[in-house]
């Protein structure tokens, strides 16, 4: 430890943490979400639509007309291969192997799902707007995480491992909400055809085949066939996941190692151009009454109401009756911070409102209000939660940024 720490690393030593370790990906999520608004509500609105929702003079299906089409079909694909992945190596080989370390996290992401829908359904009075029931809830890991990373050391390490175990578990949720919930015709023969190339991958998988070309040949057949199938072409990404080996016949990782290679793709850059193409809502002729509006603040309620009620009270039932004991050394007041912090519902809240009110830009605008709402009240709320009450003080002010640095 140092007696005289230099003044302009205590300085500094915050600013530098934005950008490193588990924030960097959070902080650039809010700046390209805070460009799309200005953008949208700006004297480059016009661009700015056209660039996203302008038709392009010649394109091979009608689902890849526009960038808007593209990143929403195709690049968000990677995104959720990459959750397909993490999914696996967690089933398989990380937290959620264990069956008593995935109790309490299964039991709190299906609780923060109820909750919010529940809160939504209440607020929002059903009827046009219950197909919006799953809008929040979804938790998005990489504005989560950031948040939590902005704490450096003053979240002890149980809580982020559960914040990470919960997410996942929420986006698989998502994903079969997605599946079963938002697909409205389907069609047979390119089903058929989805379901002989999935064949094909786990056929691959079956024979230890250590090469990515063949998986990733596949699954670029697949994504197109569950493109034409009338099931949302993301789910094609989830799918061919799971057929990655954990390894090679020479036991050296192939999963991990494709996950670790696609990680930072995903977040920096097919989560922000998703972001920058969709949270870019225009308040242009949209009243106070309009942000009151049922819709807007149904979504809000359930981010900011739901999830932290969802969540908390399953933890503390959970330990009061022996199921599972809340994560080790966290204070009850920590695990309300993490629950609150769970209502950050960014990327697949807005990719799910898309869905919920497709073809209705007015119902999809007000969704998009109360998601960034309820998202900057959820990530705002929990920060202050837990940097005021942690009993986990970071080590040493001055070496903090060293440290982040070095995770």
């Amino acid at each position: 430890m140092v007696d005289n720490p230099n003044p302009l690393r205590r300085i500094f030593a915050p600013v530098r943490a934005l950008f490193v370790g588990d924030a960097s990906a959070g902080i650039l999520l809010i700046l390209v979400a805070a460009a799309a608004l200005l953008a949208a509500n700006s004297t480059l609105a016009a661009e700015y639509n056209q660039l996203i929702n302008g038709k392009f003079g010649w394109y091979p299906h009608p689902k890849l007309s526009s960038i808007h089409y593209i990143v929403n079909d195709g690049l968000m694909a990677i995104f959720f291969f990459v959750v397909g992945l993490e999914v696996k190596r967690e089933l398989v080989a990380g937290q959620l192997s264990d069956p008593k370390a995935r109790r309490l996290p299964m039991v709190a992401a299906a609780a923060g799902m109820a909750a919010p829908a529940a809160v939504f359904m209440l607020v929002s009075g059903g009827g046009d707007y219950s197909r919006g029931w799953a809008i929040p809830a979804a938790t998005d890991i990489a504005f989560a995480m950031g948040v939590l990373g902005l704490l450096g050391n003053r979240v002890p390490a149980s809580l982020r491992l559960f914040l990470l175990t919960v997410a996942i578990v929420d986006d698989i949720g998502a994903v079969l909400v997605i599946a079963f919930f938002y697909t409205a015709n389907i069609y047979l023969p390119w089903l058929f055809a989805s379901i002989v190339v999935f064949g094909m991958m786990i056929l691959l998988n079956r024979m230890k085949v250590g090469s990515f070309t063949p998986y990733i040949l596949l699954a670029l057949v697949l994504w197109f066939c569950v493109l034409n199938s009338g099931i949302h072409a993301t789910i094609a990404g989830v799918v061919a996941a799971l057929t990655i080996p954990m390894q090679r016949k020479d036991g050296n990782s192939m999963l991990e190692r494709l996950e670790h290679g696609l990680a930072p793709w995903s977040a920096y850059l097919v989560v922000p151009v998703f972001g920058f193409a969709n949270a870019g809502v225009s308040l242009a002729g949209l009243s106070l009454s309009n942000l009151l509006d049922p819709l807007p603040v149904a979504v809000a309620a359930g981010l900011v109401i739901g999830k932290q009620f969802g969540i908390f009270t399953i933890i503390w039932i959970s330990e009061k009756i022996g199921f599972a004991p809340r994560p080790e050394n966290a204070s009850w007041i920590e695990v309300w911070g993490i629950s609150v912090l769970c209502g950050i519902g960014f990327t697949m809240s807005l990719f799910i409102g898309l869905l919920a009110f497709e073809g209705n830009q007015f119902l999809i605008d007000e969704a998009k209000i109360g998601i960034l709402t309820g998202s900057a009240i959820s990530a705002v709320l929990g920060y202050i939660i837990l940097r005021l009450s942690t009993e986990h003080p970071d080590a040493d002010c001055d070496d903090r940024g060293d440290q982040v640095a070095n995770r």
